[in-house]
Parts: C-alpha cells; sequence; structure tokens
C-alpha cells in the first residue's frame, strides 16, 4: 500500500527578494509606499538571494541533510521558481527532479493593502490598521487579499495532493513566510495562539529549512514529525548572509 505521506518533507522560503531588500529601504526611510512596479509575482531574487539558493543547493549535495529531494514542489512566483532552480542547479535534488508549481503555495494575498508600509497603511488607510488590530492577523482578511485562514484552506488541499501522488518520496516546497507557518499550523495540528507564538519569536528566513520526517504511530496511519524549525546553516556554511524580513502590518513581496 501507498504511504500516505512523504518519507521527508522540507519546506523553505524563497531566497532573498528585490521586494524584501525595497521594503527593507522604505521602512528604514519611512516612506508609505514600497518603490516597486509590476506584479507581485514577477519580483525576482536579489543577488544575495541566488547566492542563499545555491548555498542550499550546495548543503543538500554535501550530504548535510542524510537524502536529497526527488520531487521539489514550488510557487509559482518568479522568486520561488527561481530558488528552486538554482538549488537543482547547485546540485540539491537528485539527478532530472522536475520542479512542480502549484498556484496553491503563492505568496499570501494583500488585495488593497500591496505594497504599502506599515506607515502607509496607518496614514492612508487606518480603517484597515484598526481592522487588523482588532481581528488579529490570523482572521483579518484585506479588501481584495487572503486571511492566513484562506491560506490554510487552500494548504489543506495542497497537502492532500501531496499525500495522494508523493506519498513516500522525499518532498521539496519552496514557497512563503506564511506558507511555511501555515504549513507548520496544519502538520502539527497547532492552535491560533501556537502558530502566532512562534511567528512573533522570530521572522522565518529567507532559505532557512523546516524539516519533518515520517514516524510510525500506534494506529497504524502514521504522522509527520518536526525534525528542525528555520534552519540556516546551508548559508552559513558559506559565510552567505544569513537575511529575514520582518513582517509589518501588511507583509507585502515577501
Amino acid at each position: 500500500m501507498t504511504p500516505r505521506w512523504p518519507e521527508r518533507l522540507w519546506i523553505v522560503r524563497h531566497g532573498q527578494s528585490a521586494g524584501n531588500v525595497a521594503r527593507d529601504l522604505a521602512h528604514e526611510q519611512g516612506h508609505h509606499r514600497i518603490a516597486l512596479s509590476g506584479r507581485d509575482v514577477d519580483v525576482p531574487l536579489s543577488e544575495l538571494g541566488r547566492q542563499q539558493a545555491l548555498a542550499l543547493g550546495h548543503w543538500f549535495a554535501r550530504g548535510e541533510e542524510g537524502a536529497r529531494p526527488n520531487v521539489i514542489l514550488a510557487s509559482p512566483y518568479l522568486r520561488a521558481c527561481a530558488t528552486a532552480e538554482l538549488f537543482r542547479e547547485g546540485g540539491g535534488a537528485v539527478p532530472r527532479a522536475r520542479i512542480h508549481l502549484d498556484e496553491r503555495l503563492r505568496e499570501k494575498e494583500f488585495g488593497i493593502l500591496d505594497g504599502w508600509t506599515t506607515a502607509g497603511i496607518r496614514a492612508e488607510m487606518p480603517e484597515q490598521a484598526e481592522f487588523r488590530q482588532m481581528l488579529g492577523k490570523f482572521y483579518h482578511r484585506p479588501p481584495g487579499g487572503e486571511s492566513w485562514c484562506d491560506v490554510i484552506f487552500r494548504l489543506r488541499s495542497l497537502l492532500d495532493t501531496v499525500g495522494l501522488h508523493y506519498g513516500g518520496c522525499r518532498v521539496m516546497i519552496v514557497a512563503h513566510q506564511v506558507v511555511v507557518l501555515c504549513m507548520r499550523y496544519i502538520i502539527e495540528g497547532m492552535t491560533e495562539a501556537e502558530i502566532l507564538a512562534i511567528d512573533a519569536e522570530k521572522d522565518v528566513a529567507n532559505c532557512g529549512v523546516t524539516e519533518y520526517a515520517f514516524a510510525e504511530t500506534e494506529d497504524g496511519a502514521g504522522e509527520m514529525q518536526l525534525v528542525a524549525y528555520n534552519v540556516t546553516a546551508p548559508m552559513k556554511a558559506e559565510a552567505t548572509p544569513v537575511t529575514r524580513a520582518p513582517d509589518p502590518i501588511v507583509a507585502s513581496r515577501g
């Protein structure tokens, strides 16, 4: 019988993007808008982000994880696709491993708040800042955007697909910060308070690795158990700077 879970599952945030850099600069200078044009889906990696993705590939190629993925799933956003491709180029996956793009892994959608800084939201759309303060980031859905619950809903469907098609495989998922956190929420059966406490401790690092391994259970169903969270050793091994984008009122372009 085909296993219902992967043998190993790694969930990785994409490398530093041009959007991360622009957002940090906008916040430092107190601007209301992030200096980017075009669609969020088309934001590329920064040069440092490319180095981080290659360092991640080299880490797996050296056997530091004990195995390499034979399946790669990625968000269709350019920064995630490029991270997956550079990871594979760096030897991180088994030869001829395909990269499967899945729109359910896309970035959380921010609707009318996309591209605004914390200061900009408070100045230009104070009612949205108040709604988020009242509802909390887990449930707040900006007009035209998504809440964390909306992201979780689509990720539950994604995990059903992973179990159906990739049971027993070694799977890597390359996506975004909120996706990493929401996957933990689902796999580990967390509460809102538990996942938000983890989120508050530290931002998910660019190319930070979260790992799960399959374990047998008494009922015979088995489960995925957390092995490591937000590991940055691959970058440190090559003296590549570690970056973590903050999560302001609107964590756009992340």
